[in-house]
Parts: structure tokens; sequence; C-alpha cells
């Protein structure tokens, strides 16, 4: 059988947005507005305020299909390498296997399973392989949540030292660049990543795999807001999940926001592509502005307040190169609460469905949401919250 080689920034791959018919656009050209849930498959406390919580598979199930069921288009959870005392507990599932692990329990919603690209280092022969079979599997719901990784600790336990922020990108391109082959080329592939100076570590000689996926591959996503990784979200990804530049206040993130996607959605313009944004608010709701306060409140009460507290977002001592939350701390913003989420909407249904267009009337593309109590309120926003989104054309 004859060999080929990986071109150039990869082959000319299609992604799902080019199939009419795939998961994805059909979402896309449907919702005005996506919604996901951005799970805790991990033991995370930010307050001892009291939820129904759990790091639990199960419990994450129910939450996605729960999301299925009120018709959300995405789920994905965070995922981190700590060492012992690292999490709030010391539970934590892998979101790769967890998310892959829900296709067959659910209907609609695509499952975005959060992935540490270069540990390991992990080959892209593996990576093509499960990804075809993950996307077979839900038929076409399935992706990949590119995470390069900013702590060092992760990389130490993988055997490694952490690599420089931009290189680390530069070395997720040229994984994604093999696997785009491999799951694009009709002959076998051979290819030694020694020979290109990027710093990847594995070969590949006579190699293939069928099938191929669905819809020319995976759904590709992937968190950033330096430059080197809009160059890589512009390149590879579906979908980018942005940080507000401002602080977690909703006022900060409306002020602050719309430079940044534009930035964004202009690098992927230029290379003749076209990408959509999420961002990951803390949606905190009751039926009235003072009852959502109240409950606010009460979970900024629970937090921790000594130095050194083990809540989420307590590990600050990892040493991290994170470039997308540089000038969060700016006086000039304002920082809300920090009880979840990369914003907060605060409010009563009313007011939680104007905050949200708001976001979307400034560029954003879909809601990533997570809750304080998961389950629970995200059933109070399918009964109180979405129908609101349904009147003002924000969802169909």
């Amino acid at each position: 059988m004859a060999k080929t080689s990986v071109r150039p920034g990869g082959p000319p791959l299609k992604s799902p947005l080019d199939y009419p018919d795939s998961p994805l656009s059909r979402a896309i050209s449907t919702q005005p507005l996506l919604l996901g849930v951005f799970l805790n498959l991990q033991d995370i406390h930010v307050s001892s305020h009291p939820t129904s919580n759990s790091w639990t598979y199960d419990y994450n199930l129910a939450c996605v299909q729960e999301a299925d069921r009120q018709g959300f288009e995405l789920a994905f959870s965070r995922m981190q390498w700590l060492p012992k005392g690292g999490y709030d507990g010391e539970a934590s599932l892998d979101a790769f296997i967890a998310l892959g692990a829900m296709a067959s329990a659910t209907k609609n919603i695509h499952l975005i399973s959060t992935l540490h690209v270069l540990y390991g280092p992990l080959h892209p022969l593996h990576l093509a392989k499960w990804g075809a079979t993950l996307d077979h599997i839900s038929k076409g719901r399935w992706g990949i949540n590119v995470v390069t990784g900013h702590r060092a600790i992760e990389h130490e336990m993988f055997g490694g030292g952490r690599i420089e922020h931009d290189q680390r990108y530069a070395r997720s391109g040229e994984l994604f660049d093999v696997l785009n082959s491999l799951w694009a080329e009709d002959e076998n592939l051979s290819y030694d990543a020694n020979e290109t100076g990027k710093g990847n570590a594995w070969r590949l000689k006579d190699a293939f795999i069928t099938p191929k996926p669905l819809y020319g591959r995976p759904v590709l996503v992937n968190a950033t807001g330096s430059p080197a990784g809009i160059d890589f979200a512009s390149s590879y990804s579906d979908i980018v999940f942005i940080t507000s530049p401002g602080g977690a206040h909703i006022d900060s993130a409306l002020e602050t926001l719309p430079a940044h996607i534009a930035t964004i959605k202009e690098a992927a313009k230029q290379k003749g592509r076209e990408i959509k944004t999420l961002i990951n608010p803390i949606v905190v709701s009751k039926d009235t502005p003072e009852e959502a306060e109240a409950y606010a409140q009460a979970i900024w009460d629970g937090k921790p307040k000594q130095e050194g507290a083990k809540s989420f977002g307590g590990n600050k001592h990892y040493d991290s190169d994170a470039q997308a939350w540089k000038g969060r701390q700016d006086a000039r913003h304002k920082q809300g609460l920090n009880i979840g989420g990369n914003i907060e909407i605060i409010g009563s249904p009313e007011q939680v469905a104007d905050q949200i267009e708001a976001l979307h009337k400034i560029g954003i593309d879909g809601v990533q949401l997570c809750f304080y109590d998961f389950l629970p309120d995200l059933q109070y926003f399918g009964e109180k919250i979405l129908p609101l989104l349904k009147a003002r054309g924000l969802r169909v």
C-alpha cells in the first residue's frame, strides 16, 4: 500500500461545521445561542453552604441527561492532574473517559472530553483510534477540549518539565496535523516528529486507522486567551472557550469582552475559518432578586476565609503560566464574589435572562453554564429561565 506524509498545516480535512447534516451544524443553524453544562467530576468545595453535588459518574450523568432533556448542545468538565492533597477531596474522575461513556446514555447533547494532549506523551495513533471510535458511538456528538497544561506540577507528574507556553501550542498544532492526517488519509502514514524540531517524540510507520470519523473529525474545542492560543484555536478549533478579560462581575465582562471576541473571530477569518465563542458563567437564581442575592451571599459566607484554605481555586501555590486570566485583578474591574464560573450571573429569572441576552448581543455564541447546587439549580434553570430565553428568541 502507498505511503503518505503529514503536510504542513495538516491535510485539507473538513470539520463537522463543513457538513450541514452534522449534529454540530444542525445545532448551530437551529439555535441562536448555544447552551452547555460545565460539570464537576472533581470533589470541589467552593463553600460550606449545603449542596447535593457529587463528583460521581451517576450524579454527573444525571446532570447531562437533564441538560439533554432541556435541549442543551454541549457538556464538558474541567480536568486536572494534582498530587495528594491537591483536590478539595481525594476524588476526581477522568473527563476523557467519563464524557465518552455518556454517549450511549444521551440523545442529542455533544460530549466534549477534556484532554491534556501533551502529557505522557500521548501517542497520536491511540488518540486517532479512540476519537474515531467515540465519534461512531456518539454518532458525531463527541469531541475534545484541548488542554496543553499550564501547571508545572502536572507535567512533572508525567515525568517531564513544563513546556514553555507558546511551544506547547506549537507541539499541539503538530499533534493535530498528524491526527487530521490519520483521520483523513486513505493510505498508510509515516512520520517522525523528531525531524520537525518542535519537541514531540513520537514516530509513526505505516500507520492507519479505520473507520474514519463520520463528519471529517471530532468536534474540537480549546480554552485560551493568549496570542499563541488564539492562533492555535483559529487554525484547529470549532469552538473557543474564552475568559472575561475583566473581573467575574457581569458588568466588567460586558465591558471587556467585545474587543477580545473581535480579536478571536478576526484571527479565524484571516484563515478562512469561522469559530464560535463560549463563556462559562455560574448562574445563581431564585424567584426574586432579593432571594437570589441572599443565595449568592450564603455561598460567599460559606467560603473559607483563612489563608491557604482548601476550596476550589485555593491551590494557587501551584506554579501556573496561564495567560487567559491575566488582568482580571485590575482594580478598574469589578471582581465579583469568586463563587464559581468565569463570570457570575446572579438574579431573578428575568435578570438572568437579561444578562445572558446581553452576553449574546456583544458576540458570545454560547454559555457553558455551571451552578452551585448543580442538579437542582439546573432543573430550576429549565423550569424558570429557559422559557424566558425562548420568548426572547435566544432559543427555539
